[in-house]
């Protein structure tokens, strides 16, 4: 696939012009220019809609950054990334997430490989064994049925499992207890060891080669306690309690774990892509496949929402684009995801490794650097928690932060009014992060004189009104999918590679080097003088 960054394209001078126009432009000013403005900006994606009128921006930026979009080729490079090309070049790997999602009646051959038919057939064996699971056919070492489920991963095999548990805990087995390891401190593996019997428990491992040394050695210690309390005589034991996710058959088996039990998928799903994939059995488990079929289709609705829509309609677009242009023209360096849904709780730190991870470059696929900023921070938490920390900052704070928020319109769990006066909340800080509070009204108030500059709110905060009637799977995987697609995007028109992470590539070398000599008393004098440090440190004191 060729296409031309944004940033070499005549469109971008113009953008940067606009942007320079309308730094000091407020939103309240473009309200009062448009009266329409709520509807011209407002659009429907499956179960979503995404208001973009608290935007700082008006139709000419629009048209501008559609222009932008033409000019570089998005739709073509959207067209490239389902059929199968190798967008990923630096790994010389096809960028195939959405075919995790497509019908069994689908037809997608990728070099040489019936995608869809080893799609689906990876579904059923995950089928089987939820059924087993969940009816209790499942039984382990001592025959005793299974109650609890650890997921054993890090990174994407972690974050989406968790994320999805959270969100769509409400559809979930309660007769089954999950839980999520990820950290290689033993106190992470340890402290959910103390709250399950190993008897009783599934652990998943999910590692595609599995040899990621933090999931292998938080597995090992999992192995280690079912060793521990499993009867002589039990036979197999650890195929009884752990299953594997993952693409290595010899390991797999070196481990114990029984082969029919390894649910394989392939280089072409990133981690942090990957949820939809075998990387969400715990899901699965957890809801049903019924449910997990239901999630897959809302995120096929948004594939399909992408893949059809024109793009002045087309809302993974409009989002990347608006994102884009609060990023690169109004040097908006942060992203706050506000879900106001408890639900939701783990969904800003999953975005936090699907957007960082895959656009936090700063040299283009074919290796220039990039002239402009990437990736936004993104960070949040759920609901009126973050009001009572942190929108202080985002309300008067010297740096300008842009804002998802997002609203069902449903509770699952309806308690009196606490659904309302949390709706009620989410609009109002919408409304204040948007339109703020002048000075005049502040004085209109009745306020006194010496606190009237502390109580007035800029506003001007560009925020995305996010709503939907309900989480429930469909839903969710619709929400994903538009944050996916919106990645990919921003991504080609800045001209960066959103499917390799080298940056975290370093890191595990790093600590691969280093850590021999945290045990020996070996010389020291490869390091730099503050790492030599550091490891004289703990040396000194590890077992003190």
């Amino acid at each position: 696939m060729q296409s031309t960054p944004g940033f070499k394209c005549s469109e971008w001078a113009h953008l940067t012009s606009l942007a320079q126009q309308r730094k000091s432009q407020h939103i309240r000013d473009l309200f009062d220019a448009d009266s329409d403005r709520v509807a011209a900006l407002t659009f429907q994606a499956g179960p979503l809609t995404l208001d973009f009128s608290r935007q700082r921006l008006d139709a000419q930026v629009i048209e501008s950054l559609l222009n932008l979009a033409g000019q570089v080729g998005v739709e073509a490079a959207r067209d490239a990334m389902l059929a199968g090309e190798h967008l990923n070049n630096t790994e010389d790997r096809a960028v195939l997430h959405t075919a995790l999602r497509l019908s069994r009646s689908a037809e997608l051959v990728v070099d040489g490989q019936d995608i869809v038919a080893d799609v689906h057939a990876v579904l059923d064996s995950m089928t089987v064994l939820a059924n087993q699971v969940r009816s209790g056919e499942w039984l382990g070492a001592t025959g005793l049925p299974i109650r609890n489920v650890v997921n054993i991963g890090i990174g994407g095999s972690d974050l989406g499992p968790v994320m999805a548990y959270e969100a769509l805990r409400s559809y979930s087995d309660r007769n089954l207890h999950f839980f999520f390891v990820s950290n290689v401190d033993g106190t992470d593996v340890s402290e959910v060891l103390k709250q399950v019997n190993p008897l009783e428990t599934l652990f998943i491992v999910a590692s595609k080669t599995f040899s990621t040394i933090e999931t292998m050695m938080n597995a090992a210690s999992a192995r280690e306690a079912l060793l521990a309390v499993v009867p002589a005589d039990a036979a197999e034991p650890v195929s009884k309690h752990f299953v594997a996710v993952s693409t290595n058959h010899a390991r797999v088996v070196d481990f114990g774990i029984d082969p029919n039990n390894m649910f394989g998928f392939w280089d072409w799903v990133g981690g942090r892509y990957s949820m939809d994939s075998s990387i969400g059995l715990s899901t699965m488990l957890a809801i049903g496949p019924d449910k997990f079929s239901e999630l897959l289709a809302g995120f096929h609705a948004m594939d399909e929402h992408f893949k059809t829509a024109a793009p002045a309609r087309n809302v993974p677009m409009l989002m990347a684009l608006i994102g884009l242009w609060n990023r690169s023209f109004l040097d908006i360096e942060t992203v706050a995801v506000l879900p106001y849904d408890q639900y939701l709780k783990r969904f800003p730190a999953y975005l936090q490794q699907l957007i960082m991870e895959s656009n936090g470059k700063s040299v283009t696929r074919t290796g220039e650097p990039v002239p402009t900023q990437t990736s936004a921070v993104y960070w949040g938490e759920p609901g009126t928690n973050g009001q009572h920390s942190f929108y202080q900052m985002l309300h008067q704070g010297t740096s300008i932060v842009a804002c998802d928020v997002l609203i069902p319109a449903k509770s699952h769990n309806l308690a009196g009014e606490h659904h309302d006066v949390l709706v009620s909340n989410a609009l109002a800080q919408a409304t204040v992060l948007a339109f703020g509070r002048t000075k005049e009204q502040v004085q209109q108030a009745g306020t006194a004189q010496d606190l009237v500059t502390h109580k007035v709110m800029p506003g001007n905060r560009p925020t995305t009104l996010i709503t939907l009637a309900e989480i429930d799977p469909f839903a969710l995987g619709s929400l994903i999918a538009l944050y996916e697609h919106m990645v990919f995007v921003q991504g080609i028109v800045w001209g960066i590679n959103s499917f390799d992470q080298w940056g975290v590539e370093l890191g595990k070398e790093m600590a691969t080097t280093i850590s021999p000599y945290l045990t020996n008393s070996e010389d020291l004098s490869e390091f730099d003088a503050a790492t030599q440090c550091a490891i004289n440190w703990y040396r000194a004191n590890r077992r003190g």
